[in-house]
Order: structure tokens, then sequence, then C-alpha cells
């Protein structure tokens, strides 16, 4: 396990908050404000909910404030309150990990979508948004019928920074700009009425402006992206990371969350930011109430005060762990520490009555939002979901097409695919990933119809045997490998599955090789050579992999990688692999190759640094050599682009926002502006500067399909500082063939063109910024009048 000796206690906590739920569902949920409490101010819907809320916390005791600073907050007999669970997951899908969740009822399943970074490859913000309603309509079903709670701990929003992160698979990937995209709109779908409007279409859909249907909480905030590697594990890791990072990559994502997204709930992280644990820096929670304007309650990971005491050690006692969080900002602790050793901090003068106030606000407010002190929730607007809303065939074709979109061609050799379905040819499917139903990754649920990838492509081939080849993704024996040869042999075509499955990453446990696992490189060598054709290789899993052998190997003519697809991803697979479906997925993030397994996991740095040999990470920043890069991803068509419009050159004002007139360049005689910049904060006309540039894509093949247009900016002159390449924003355009379409990509000059100095200030470089999309550019030049 971990280096410190963990104490018995805490594990014992751990146990308890991790422990699979199995209570016996009631057929509809408890609630508040039944008869004879329903007299309560705070059941009053005409009053404010702040007034409501302070009225509530004004009659209660200390014990039962401090029942109710826990995931399983206690009930209050004497005002009619039932006991509430705040820990349900919903990542991709209703899941089983949290205990507020139960398949035990009327409700045995839901819908499984993609895990999210295969859900990211799609580039489609208009997907995120549908995935987040739909899971929502689900979740909120399942509530009315007592299998789960309103309030739901995803998405998953850190940075995927390091590829051999076990939980980079449940992030949007690498880009801060697609990470906070991701965010808005899974969160907005999530937590917003207008996403089931056609549900609810016999109802009126009027309500408050801070009315929400569920929660959602982005996590984890700050800097986490580590499980357990070499010495350091997340609940005891230091991530020691620049204000530059921090501004630029880090925070853009948990910012885009909050103030555009406006998510009800924040999750502050295990480890610590720079000295101090997540949960108690008072700048991170500061940053996030006073500057972005969060409204909502901050919950710790589970156990994450805990930690501060008991592995971090950045606390003297329990008691002084408890007050440095609330006081910080924390508003409830997933596990028991709080219930424990509030009332003794208090005693001792650590913490004040009053702060537990502002946490009960923080918490009262949001289940108001929430509707749960309404009443009975089964004549609320949301009381007629229930199980017909659960795995219903438009949620089922939902997955199947964000499994469609998110799964990327990475090769394709001669144009080998796709395969002719009329042929009528015999296929074999090799692999012990191919016949698993098992495709969601971590964070999954119980699927509607779970198929595997085998189930898929058997249905589209005259003829289908199958071959494990290894007996799971360890792959630690060849004892299979001479029954797949003699399989392989036989067939017109052959499909290898391989990868990695929540055995090599998850939470909790992270990769040390990005080589495919065990004996799986040896079992794709030996089908290659053997088979009549070129193979076709599918790659599972979340994380980068190093599969350059197979790049470079002719025996293999075409490499998909399908992720976690979710329980419609073998459908999807076949779909692409036969020509229904014209591939367009990209990818969210970087595959390196094995050498950067040397660089240290706990090295948080982006910007590389070559005279320590440091190549730096992400696309942004990264300076060696890739096996695919950000955004690959090809098509059955190729495409060509045209630039109809955007301006040449954008001005800005020297008057500052105080309406002053100085010289906002960082050497006052500066005349080479390319060699220069301003201060974002210092402009007084940024939203003016904003500009749609106007594309045309041109479908060049003879299939119809979808394309993503990326637009990236780079500067022709070094700042130092500066990244590589920088992606502006992205657009996804159905295409037909032959035939061109338009398209817009919004462009705001202050935050798509700027990035963070070493203080991290946001800083727009002037001069010529290079816009390019593929191989095609346009110059627009900034400068100062």
């Amino acid at each position: 396990m971990l280096h410190h000796q963990p104490t018995s206690i805490f594990f014992f906590t751990l146990l308890l908050i991790h422990l699979p739920q199995f209570t016996t569902p009631t057929p509809f949920p408890d609630y508040p404000c039944k008869p004879p409490h329903h007299n309560h101010p705070f059941c009053d819907q005409s009053l404010p909910i702040q007034t409501r809320a302070t009225s509530l916390i004004s009659l209660l005791t200390l014990s039962d404030k401090i029942n109710q600073l826990s995931n399983n907050a206690s009930s209050i007999p004497t005002l009619g309150i039932p006991s509430y669970q705040w820990w349900s997951e919903s990542l991709h899908g209703i899941a089983t990990n949290g205990p507020g969740i139960n398949f035990n009822g009327t409700i045995k399943s839901a819908t499984d979508f993609p895990q999210v970074i295969v859900s990211a490859s799609s580039f489609n913000r208009s997907l995120w948004f549908l995935i987040g309603s739909a899971v929502a309509v689900e979740a909120r079903s399942m509530y009315n019928v007592g299998q789960a709670g309103l309030t739901y701990w995803a998405p998953n929003v850190n940075i995927f920074r390091d590829p051999r992160w076990g939980r980079g698979q449940e992030t949007p990937g690498e880009d801060p700009m697609v990470a906070s995209a991701y965010a808005v709109e899974f969160v907005r779908g999530f937590q917003g009425v207008e996403g089931i409007k056609k549900v609810l279409s016999d109802r009126d859909d009027g309500g408050g402006d801070d009315e929400i249907m569920l929660s959602a909480c982005c996590k984890h905030f700050n800097a986490y992206d580590l499980e357990k590697w070499g010495q350091f594990a997340r609940y005891n890791f230091n991530a020691v990371v620049s204000q530059q990072d921090l501004e630029d990559s880090y925070q853009p994502p948990f910012r885009g969350c909050v103030q555009q997204g406006k998510a009800s709930c924040l999750m502050c992280s295990y480890n610590a930011v720079n000295g101090v644990p997540a949960c108690v820096s008072e700048d991170l929670m500061g940053l996030v109430r006073n500057k972005w304007g969060f409204e909502g309650y901050i919950t710790s990971d589970c156990d994450a005060v805990a930690t501060v005491f008991e592995y971090q050690h950045y606390a003297k006692s329990p008691e002084e762990a408890v007050a440095d969080v609330l006081k910080a900002g924390v508003d409830i602790n997933c596990g028991t520490y709080m219930l424990r050793h509030t009332q003794s901090a208090i005693e001792q003068g650590m913490v004040k009555e009053e702060t537990l106030d502002k946490a009960l606000l923080n918490l009262f407010s949001v289940q108001m939002r929430l509707g749960l002190f309404n009443g009975d929730p089964r004549n609320g607007k949301f009381g007629k979901l229930g199980p017909q809303n659960v795995c219903t065939p438009e949620h089922r074709k939902l997955a199947l097409e964000a499994a469609r979109q998110g799964i990327v061609l990475l090769k394709n050799d001669n144009k080998f695919l796709p395969l002719d379905r009329s042929a009528g040819v015999s296929l074999a499917v090799i692999g012990p990933m191919a016949n698993t139903s098992k495709l969601g990754g971590g964070y999954s649920g119980i699927p509607c119809s779970p198929k595997s990838l085998y189930d898929g492509l058997k249905e589209y081939a005259k003829t289908t045997s199958y071959a494990f080849g290894c007996r799971d993704a360890q792959c630690d024996s060849d004892d299979g490998f001479a029954e797949a040869i003699d399989v392989a042999k036989e067939a017109d075509f052959v499909v290898i599955v391989v990868g990695l499955s929540t055995i090599q990453e998850t939470e909790d446990l992270d990769r040390v090789s990005l080589l495919l696992p065990g004996k799986q490189m040896d079992l794709v060598s030996h089908i290659a050579a053997a088979s009549k054709r070129p193979v076709i290789l599918v790659l599972t899993g979340g994380g980068p992999l190093d599969v350059s052998f197979a790049e470079t190997n002719q025996l293999i003519a075409s490499i998909l990688w399908v992720g976690y697809p979710g329980e419609a991803g073998g459908k999807a697979l076949a779909e692409i692999i036969f020509g229904e479906f014209n591939p367009a997925g990209r990818l969210p993030m970087t595959w390196y190759p094995e050498s950067f397994t040397s660089i240290p996991m706990n090295d948080m740095r982006m910007r590389a640094d070559p005279s320590r040999g440091y190549p730096g990470r992400t696309y942004r920043f990264y300076t060696g050599s890739r096996i695919y890069g950000f955004g690959h991803g090809l098509s059955y068509s190729d495409f060509s682009y045209r630039f109809l419009s955007a301006p040449s050159k954008l001005s800005l004002s020297r008057i500052t926002k105080g309406g002053f007139r100085k010289s906002l360049l960082n050497k006052a005689d500066q005349e080479v502006y390319e060699a220069d910049h301003v201060q974002v904060d210092e402009l007084q006309n940024c939203n003016s500067l904003s500009f749609l540039v106007r594309v045309s894509v041109m479908n060049l093949g003879h299939l119809d399909g979808s394309h993503v247009v990326m637009l990236f900016s780079k500067w022709p002159k070094v700042i130092s500082g500066s990244p590589e390449n920088q992606l502006v924003g992205f657009s996804r355009v159905h295409t037909v063939s032959n035939e061109p379409i338009e398209t817009s990509i919004f462009v705001d000059p202050c935050e798509h063109l700027s990035f963070a100095d070493e203080q991290g200030k946001r800083i727009l470089p002037l001069g010529n910024h290079i816009l390019n999309i593929g191989d095609v550019e346009h110059i627009v030049s900034i400068e100062i009048y």
C-alpha cells in the first residue's frame, strides 16, 4: 500500500464508505416538509432560498449541524427531515460506485455511454450536452423510485497530464479548452431543465432561475492526476505547480465549469498543491468563491479530510484538520472525520459554530434548488419520470451515436477499410478484449443491453469465428496462440482486439509502461504474419499506447482505437469497419513513446526545459517524438479547407481599464511588436476584439460523413513560456461527398490567443498570430494604437 503507516481508523473509514450498498430501495424517496412539519418557513416556496435555508439552520442544535457534515447526512426527526446520501456517481451513466445508487429495485440497469475520453474524441459539444441530459433523466427517474440521490459527483475534468495516469480515461483529455468545453456542456445538460422539455411537454416548465434538476460536481480540484507511482500516492502527494501552469493548464476546466457551466458542486482533491492540501487551501477555495463566483457546495474527496492529518501530517491533530478544511471553505466531508472530530474542534476553540452555519447554508441551498424541500417530489415538475424513462430507445441510440463519433481511425494503409459487407466475407476475431461486455471502463453501472465487440462484428460477416489468444488483458501466457493462429488462417479478414482494461488502469492504479500488456504484442505479430491478408487492429483502453510496432508493420493495415466505448461499442465498431459510418473521431491526448516513462510522473511542469532534458507535457508544450499526436484521426474521405473570412489585423487600445493612457508593452521602446506582449487584465477593449473565423470544408471522398475542423494558433517567434501550438476552437460538421460546407469558429483573442506568464498573469502576444486548419494558414496581426 502506501509508504506511510496508515492508522486503523482511517482505513476502517475508507472501507465503510467504499463498500457496495445492498439496501432494499423504497418505492419512492422520503422527503422533508410533510405534515405536520410543512408549515415551517423553510418549506415556504414563496420565500427566497437563502431565507429558507437560514431559517432551517436557526432551528438546529449543534449536534444536528455536525451530523449534516458527512456524505451520509443524518435525519432530523424533530423537523421531519429524513437522512440524505449526497454521494452518487454519473460519470458516463449511472454508476454503482456511490452508495446513493442501487439497482436492486424496479430499475435494474441504466444506459452505459462511452467513457468520457471516448466521448471527448467526438469533439462535439451538442453530443456532450445530450449525454448529460440523458444521464440526468435516468438519474432523476431512479430517484423517483428510491434508487438514487439528487447530487452526483461528476464530471472529472482534471487534465490528462501523464499518459500513465489510471484515471485519464475519465477525463476529456489533455487540452484545457476542450476539457472546459466538455465540463460546460455536460454540467448544463445534467443540471438544466431544458434538456428534458420533451419529457415534460405536458407540464409547466416554469421555475426559478436557481432551480436545477440535479446537482453536478466538477472534480478533483486541483492538480490531481496521480494515483500510485513509486513512493508517491494520491493521499500524500504534493503537486508542485507553477502559477503559470495553474493559470493556463490546470485551472481552466474548473473555471469554465463554475462560470459557464454553473456547476453547483466542486470537489477538492486528496493531494496538496505547493505544500498545502487542496481541501485546506484558502487560496484555492477563495479563488473559486470570490473570483469565479461559485455558488454551490464544496465536498472533500472521500476521506480527504482525514488525509490532512493521517497522511500529509499537515495538521497536528484530527480536530485541527477538521477546523482547517471548514475554515478554508469545505462544506461537507465524504467520510466520517467531521462527524467524529468537529465537536471537539469547537470545544478547543479551533473553529466557530458560525463556520458550520456557512457550510450548512451552502448545503441546504443546493438541496432547496433541487426541490428537496418542496413537498412530495411525485407532485413536482419531475415527478412523472420513472422506469419508463430509463434505457429508452432514444438513450440507447444516443449511446450508439456517441460510440460512433468517438472511435478513432489511427491507420488505414491503402484505404484497406472499409470492408464490403455485401461480399459475404468470413471474419476471424481474435483477442482477450473482443469477447467481454464490460466496455465502460471506470465508474460504470449495469448496462441496459451489454454486448461485446465480437457480438457486434458477427452481425456483419457471413461467418465469424473467435479465439481469445490470451485469456485476459494481462496476457501472461501464449497458451492460446496456436488456436488463434489456426482460426486466423482460415478467415478472409482478421480483426485483433487487444489493449487495456481496468486491470491495468483505474482509480488507485497507474501504469508503469505504455506498451501493450504482457504478450499482447507477440500475439498481434504472430496473427498478422499468419493471416491471408493484412489485419485490422482494434485497441481498447483509455490511456495512450506505444504501438509503433504496429504503425510500421505493413501486415497491419488498419488500427482503430475504441477506448471504452460503452454498451453499444460493438455495433459502432462494426458499422465503421464495414463502412456504414465514416469515422471522424480525433485523439484528445498525445500518444507518447515508451521512452516517456523515464520522465518522473510527479513532475508537474507543462513547459519543456531543454537544459535539463525535460521534454514538456501535452501537445501544447511537448517537444519529443510521438506515436500519434493530439487531434490525430483519419476518415474514409479526404478533406480540403479554405478560409472564407477572418480579420487580418486587430488593434488594441492603449487605454487601460482604469481609463488611463499608458504603455502596455513589456518594453516601453519596443519596436518589433512580434517579440512582445500585453497584459490581458490591463486591456479595456477585450470583448470588442472577438471575431468569427468562417471556413469552407470540402469532402473530397466518395462517402458522406462528419468531420472535425480544428483551428490552431501558433507564433512565428518564441516568447518565453509560449505553447508550441494551441487549439483555438473546433467544430464538428456533417459533410456530403464532393460538396463544400461552411462552418464558423468563435475566437476571443484575450482567451484563445493568450497564455500565462511566470507570475500566472494572462498575456497576449503582439504581432503575427498564425491560425491554421490542416495545412491552410491565415495570419492575424495584433497591434497597439
